[in-house]
Protein backbone atom coordinates (compact mmCIF):
# COMPACT_ATOMS: atom_id res chain seq x y z
CA UNK A 1 0.00 0.00 0.00
CA UNK A 2 1.40 3.60 -0.81
CA UNK A 3 1.30 6.04 2.15
CA UNK A 4 -1.59 8.10 3.25
CA UNK A 5 -2.33 10.59 4.79
CA UNK A 6 -5.05 10.55 7.36
CA UNK A 7 -6.71 13.90 8.37
CA UNK A 8 -10.03 15.18 10.06
CA UNK A 9 -11.92 18.11 8.30
CA UNK A 10 -13.86 20.00 10.74
CA UNK A 11 -17.53 20.60 9.93
CA UNK A 12 -21.01 21.77 10.78
CA UNK A 13 -20.42 22.56 15.06
CA UNK A 14 -18.68 19.73 16.08
CA UNK A 15 -18.19 17.20 12.95
CA UNK A 16 -14.89 15.53 11.43
CA UNK A 17 -14.93 14.55 7.78
CA UNK A 18 -12.02 12.28 7.52
CA UNK A 19 -9.69 12.75 4.75
CA UNK A 20 -7.71 10.14 3.33
CA UNK A 21 -5.26 10.74 0.75
CA UNK A 22 -1.72 9.72 -0.54
CA UNK A 23 -0.64 13.45 -1.89
CA UNK A 24 -2.59 12.90 -5.16
CA UNK A 25 -6.03 10.87 -4.43
CA UNK A 26 -8.47 11.23 -1.70
CA UNK A 27 -11.46 9.48 -0.13
CA UNK A 28 -13.59 11.13 2.36
CA UNK A 29 -15.52 9.60 5.22
CA UNK A 30 -19.13 10.64 6.17
CA UNK A 31 -19.01 14.42 4.75
CA UNK A 32 -21.80 16.52 6.49
CA UNK A 33 -21.29 19.45 4.07
CA UNK A 34 -19.63 19.81 0.69
CA UNK A 35 -18.13 23.07 1.04
CA UNK A 36 -15.58 21.91 3.84
CA UNK A 37 -14.56 18.95 1.54
CA UNK A 38 -14.06 21.24 -1.70
CA UNK A 39 -11.76 23.93 0.24
CA UNK A 40 -9.63 20.69 1.83
CA UNK A 41 -9.25 19.39 -1.89
CA UNK A 42 -8.07 22.33 -3.45
CA UNK A 43 -6.20 23.52 -0.80
CA UNK A 44 -3.84 20.26 -1.50
CA UNK A 45 -4.66 20.00 -4.64
CA UNK A 46 -6.69 16.20 -4.77
CA UNK A 47 -8.27 14.53 -6.79
CA UNK A 48 -11.51 13.26 -4.76
CA UNK A 49 -11.93 8.89 -6.04
CA UNK A 50 -14.58 8.20 -3.38
CA UNK A 51 -16.82 8.74 -0.89
CA UNK A 52 -17.47 6.22 2.12
CA UNK A 53 -20.86 6.62 4.26
CA UNK A 54 -21.08 5.18 8.05
CA UNK A 55 -24.36 5.73 8.41
CA UNK A 56 -27.70 7.40 7.20
CA UNK A 57 -27.93 10.81 9.96
CA UNK A 58 -27.72 14.00 7.60
CA UNK A 59 -24.28 15.16 10.24
CA UNK A 60 -23.00 12.40 7.88
CA UNK A 61 -24.29 12.59 4.55
CA UNK A 62 -25.45 16.09 4.17
CA UNK A 63 -22.72 17.18 1.63
CA UNK A 64 -22.81 13.71 -0.34
CA UNK A 65 -25.37 14.54 -2.81
CA UNK A 66 -23.38 18.11 -3.93
CA UNK A 67 -20.14 16.15 -3.76
CA UNK A 68 -21.57 12.91 -6.03
CA UNK A 69 -23.15 15.53 -8.57
CA UNK A 70 -19.52 17.44 -9.09
CA UNK A 71 -17.07 15.24 -9.00
CA UNK A 72 -18.75 11.68 -10.32
CA UNK A 73 -16.96 9.40 -7.82
CA UNK A 74 -18.31 6.23 -6.49
CA UNK A 75 -20.10 6.70 -2.84
CA UNK A 76 -20.02 3.52 -0.50
CA UNK A 77 -22.64 2.89 2.22
CA UNK A 78 -24.61 0.45 4.34
CA UNK A 79 -27.30 -1.69 2.61
CA UNK A 80 -29.57 -1.32 5.48
CA UNK A 81 -30.77 2.14 5.34
CA UNK A 82 -31.94 4.85 3.41
CA UNK A 83 -29.46 6.73 1.95
CA UNK A 84 -29.61 8.39 -1.42
CA UNK A 85 -27.28 8.45 -4.00
CA UNK A 86 -25.20 5.29 -2.47
CA UNK A 87 -23.67 3.91 -6.07
CA UNK A 88 -22.27 0.90 -3.98
CA UNK A 89 -24.74 -0.89 -0.83
CA UNK A 90 -22.60 -2.42 1.65
CA UNK A 91 -22.86 -5.22 4.30
CA UNK A 92 -21.03 -7.05 6.71
CA UNK A 93 -18.16 -9.29 4.99
CA UNK A 94 -17.75 -6.93 2.07
CA UNK A 95 -14.57 -4.82 1.00
CA UNK A 96 -13.83 -1.57 -0.46
CA UNK A 97 -10.91 -0.80 -2.73
CA UNK A 98 -9.82 2.01 -3.63
CA UNK A 99 -7.19 1.43 -6.44
CA UNK A 100 -6.03 5.15 -6.48
CA UNK A 101 -4.62 4.91 -3.20
CA UNK A 102 -3.63 1.23 -3.21
CA UNK A 103 -6.59 0.88 -0.15
CA UNK A 104 -8.50 -1.59 0.96
CA UNK A 105 -11.18 -1.63 3.90
CA UNK A 106 -13.03 -4.27 5.48
CA UNK A 107 -16.82 -3.82 5.99
CA UNK A 108 -17.97 -4.29 9.17
CA UNK A 109 -21.55 -3.99 10.79
CA UNK A 110 -21.43 -2.34 14.00
CA UNK A 111 -25.29 -1.72 14.88
CA UNK A 112 -26.30 -0.12 18.06
CA UNK A 113 -26.39 4.01 16.99
CA UNK A 114 -28.20 2.85 14.03
CA UNK A 115 -29.31 -0.27 12.57
CA UNK A 116 -27.72 -0.51 9.87
CA UNK A 117 -24.36 1.29 10.97
CA UNK A 118 -20.91 0.27 9.36
CA UNK A 119 -17.42 0.78 10.63
CA UNK A 120 -14.68 0.74 7.89
CA UNK A 121 -11.38 -0.70 8.88
CA UNK A 122 -8.05 -1.46 7.52
CA UNK A 123 -4.82 0.15 7.54
CA UNK A 124 -4.39 0.75 10.65
CA UNK A 125 -7.02 3.18 11.42
CA UNK A 126 -11.26 2.36 11.26
CA UNK A 127 -13.80 4.40 10.37
CA UNK A 128 -16.26 3.91 13.26
CA UNK A 129 -18.74 7.61 12.91
CA UNK A 130 -20.95 7.69 15.68
CA UNK A 131 -20.66 4.33 17.42
CA UNK A 132 -17.05 4.50 19.60
CA UNK A 133 -16.28 8.00 20.68
CA UNK A 134 -13.05 8.68 22.62
CA UNK A 135 -13.83 8.32 26.02
CA UNK A 136 -17.47 7.31 24.80
CA UNK A 137 -20.12 5.90 22.74
CA UNK A 138 -22.94 6.71 20.59
CA UNK A 139 -26.75 7.11 21.90
CA UNK A 140 -28.92 3.94 20.61
CA UNK A 141 -31.44 5.60 18.60
CA UNK A 142 -32.11 2.54 17.10
CA UNK A 143 -30.28 -0.33 18.38
CA UNK A 144 -30.28 -2.22 21.15
CA UNK A 145 -27.84 -2.17 24.40
CA UNK A 146 -26.77 -5.69 23.47
CA UNK A 147 -26.26 -4.69 20.19
CA UNK A 148 -24.02 -1.57 21.20
CA UNK A 149 -22.31 -3.50 23.79
CA UNK A 150 -21.26 -6.35 21.01
CA UNK A 151 -20.16 -3.26 18.50
CA UNK A 152 -18.03 -1.86 20.73
CA UNK A 153 -16.22 -5.39 22.04
CA UNK A 154 -15.96 -5.68 18.49
CA UNK A 155 -13.98 -3.17 18.12
CA UNK A 156 -12.11 -2.86 21.36
CA UNK A 157 -10.84 -6.17 20.19
CA UNK A 158 -8.42 -4.42 17.15
CA UNK A 159 -5.06 -4.08 17.58
CA UNK A 160 -3.56 -1.55 19.56
CA UNK A 161 -2.22 0.92 17.88
CA UNK A 162 -5.04 0.85 15.71
CA UNK A 163 -6.15 4.72 15.09
CA UNK A 164 -9.98 5.62 16.12
CA UNK A 165 -11.50 8.07 13.61
CA UNK A 166 -14.79 8.69 14.92
CA UNK A 167 -17.17 11.76 14.02
CA UNK A 168 -17.57 14.21 16.54
CA UNK A 169 -15.58 16.65 19.27
CA UNK A 170 -16.97 14.98 21.86
CA UNK A 171 -13.86 14.13 23.82
CA UNK A 172 -13.64 16.86 26.35
CA UNK A 173 -17.40 16.10 27.53
CA UNK A 174 -17.05 12.88 27.41
CA UNK A 175 -14.03 12.48 29.30
CA UNK A 176 -15.90 14.45 32.13
CA UNK A 177 -18.34 11.68 32.54
CA UNK A 178 -15.46 9.36 32.31
CA UNK A 179 -13.59 10.89 35.24
CA UNK A 180 -17.37 10.91 37.39
CA UNK A 181 -17.16 6.87 36.71
CA UNK A 182 -13.56 6.20 37.09
CA UNK A 183 -11.65 9.51 39.35
CA UNK A 184 -8.33 7.35 40.24
CA UNK A 185 -8.07 6.34 36.60
CA UNK A 186 -4.74 8.17 35.87
CA UNK A 187 -4.27 7.41 32.30
CA UNK A 188 -7.59 8.98 31.65
CA UNK A 189 -6.76 12.49 34.31
CA UNK A 190 -3.46 12.98 31.61
CA UNK A 191 -5.49 12.11 28.59
CA UNK A 192 -7.99 14.64 29.86
CA UNK A 193 -5.38 17.20 30.45
CA UNK A 194 -3.39 16.80 27.16
CA UNK A 195 -7.07 16.77 25.15
CA UNK A 196 -7.83 20.33 26.99
CA UNK A 197 -4.44 21.79 25.87
CA UNK A 198 -5.22 20.49 22.29
CA UNK A 199 -8.63 22.24 22.35
CA UNK A 200 -7.07 25.34 23.63
CA UNK A 201 -5.10 25.48 20.59
CA UNK A 202 -8.14 24.76 18.22
CA UNK A 203 -6.24 21.25 17.58
CA UNK A 204 -8.28 18.18 17.27
CA UNK A 205 -8.51 15.89 19.67
CA UNK A 206 -8.86 13.08 17.52
CA UNK A 207 -7.80 10.61 16.34
CA UNK A 208 -7.22 8.14 19.26
CA UNK A 209 -6.24 4.54 19.45
CA UNK A 210 -7.48 1.61 20.13
CA UNK A 211 -4.79 0.84 23.30
CA UNK A 212 -6.08 4.55 24.73
CA UNK A 213 -9.39 3.87 24.72
CA UNK A 214 -9.40 0.53 26.59
CA UNK A 215 -7.45 2.37 28.94
CA UNK A 216 -9.72 5.35 29.55
CA UNK A 217 -12.97 4.85 28.04
CA UNK A 218 -15.76 3.50 30.30
CA UNK A 219 -17.81 1.65 28.02
CA UNK A 220 -15.04 -0.77 26.93
CA UNK A 221 -14.25 -1.09 30.75
CA UNK A 222 -17.99 -2.02 32.17
CA UNK A 223 -15.99 -5.83 32.94
CA UNK A 224 -13.52 -3.82 35.43
CA UNK A 225 -14.08 -3.59 39.16
CA UNK A 226 -13.70 0.50 39.21
CA UNK A 227 -16.95 0.62 36.81
CA UNK A 228 -19.03 -1.97 39.05
CA UNK A 229 -18.26 -0.02 41.93
CA UNK A 230 -19.15 3.06 40.09
CA UNK A 231 -22.18 1.89 39.47
CA UNK A 232 -23.27 0.38 42.91
CA UNK A 233 -22.27 3.69 43.84
CA UNK A 234 -24.92 5.53 41.03
CA UNK A 235 -27.57 2.69 40.99
CA UNK A 236 -27.50 1.08 44.43
CA UNK A 237 -26.36 -2.16 42.81
CA UNK A 238 -24.53 -3.40 40.12
CA UNK A 239 -25.71 -6.34 37.96
CA UNK A 240 -23.27 -9.09 36.79
CA UNK A 241 -24.32 -9.24 33.02
CA UNK A 242 -21.79 -7.24 31.16
CA UNK A 243 -24.55 -5.86 28.73
CA UNK A 244 -26.84 -4.94 31.91
CA UNK A 245 -23.95 -2.75 33.04
CA UNK A 246 -23.67 -1.13 29.29
CA UNK A 247 -26.95 -0.13 29.71
CA UNK A 248 -27.05 1.01 33.36
CA UNK A 249 -23.70 3.31 31.97
CA UNK A 250 -25.34 4.07 29.01
CA UNK A 251 -28.34 5.77 30.51
CA UNK A 252 -26.07 7.61 33.28
CA UNK A 253 -24.21 9.56 30.05
CA UNK A 254 -27.88 10.11 28.97
CA UNK A 255 -28.53 12.22 31.89
CA UNK A 256 -25.05 13.56 33.07
CA UNK A 257 -25.07 17.31 33.68
CA UNK A 258 -21.14 17.13 34.58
Amino acid sequence: MTQTFLEPIAALSDNYIWLVHDGRHAVVVDPSEADPVRAALAARRLALAAILVTHHHFDHVGGVPALHAEYDVPVFGPAAEDIGCLTQRLREGDTVSIPQLDLTLEVWEIPGHTRGHLAYVGADFVFCGDTLFSAGCGRLFEGTPAQMYTSLQRLAALPESTRVCCAHEYTLANLRFAAAVEPENAERAEYQRRCEQKRAAGEPTLPSTIGLERAINPFLRVHLPSVATALARHYGHCPDDPVERFRLLRQWKDGFRG
